[in-house]
């Protein structure tokens, strides 16, 4: 299961490499089976989560360079959730570890998340006069509109998947009603 399994090499060439150096066309297999695969980061999900990464990322280096130093807990915070979660999805541990509710934590993260991101982003534009604290704000406000749209769409594949659920039951329930009454009597 672990590393992923890779294709066998078609034709092995049993004559040692040149000089150290691999074929053009080898990779390592340790450091390939730590990357996410490329189909989920251009999906809808690895790219904003991605984005997250990347705008935690520079909110912590600007608050860090700033004298707003007090709130760069949230962006690193924020920024090794967001790296977990992508590695989470990009190897599909939701499907290998069931007792966790993945897209509850998800939409949890991303709430709390762009609530965060707008308190302290407001605070940082409005308190503090440096261009680093007003950098930070300003990509905090980019980072809170991307955590919004991810929680968003968290929400309505909830809400869809629920609302299937309602729907089975109820057809479930009308069985059950038309089997047990009596379609004989007058």
């Amino acid at each position: 299961m672990w590393p992923p399994d890779q294709e066998p090499d078609p034709d092995p060439d049993p004559a040692p490499a040149r000089a150290g150096r691999s074929p053009p066309g080898a990779a390592m297999p340790g450091l390939r089976a730590l990357l996410p695969a490329r189909a989920f980061l251009c999906s809808l999900k690895g790219r904003l989560l991605l984005a997250e990464s990347g705008l935690s990322f520079i909110t912590f280096v600007c608050y860090v360079a700033s004298s707003a130093s007090a709130f760069l807990a949230a962006p690193l915070l924020e920024f090794l959730l967001a790296l977990y979660f992508l590695f989470a999805d990009a190897m599909q541990l939701n499907d290998k570890w069931q007792g966790l509710c993945w897209p509850m934590m998800d939409f949890l993260r991303c709430v709390t998340a762009a609530l965060i991101y707008f308190a302290i982003s407001i605070t940082a534009v409005a308190k503090y006069s440096d261009g680093a604290s007003k950098a930070a704000g300003v990509f905090g406000f980019f980072a809170t509109i991307v955590f919004a749209i991810d929680f968003y769409l968290i929400f309505n594949d909830v809400a869809k998947f629920l609302k299937q659920g309602d729907s089975a039951e109820e057809n479930t329930a009308n069985k059950a009603e038309e089997e047990n009454s009596d379609s004989d009597s007058d």
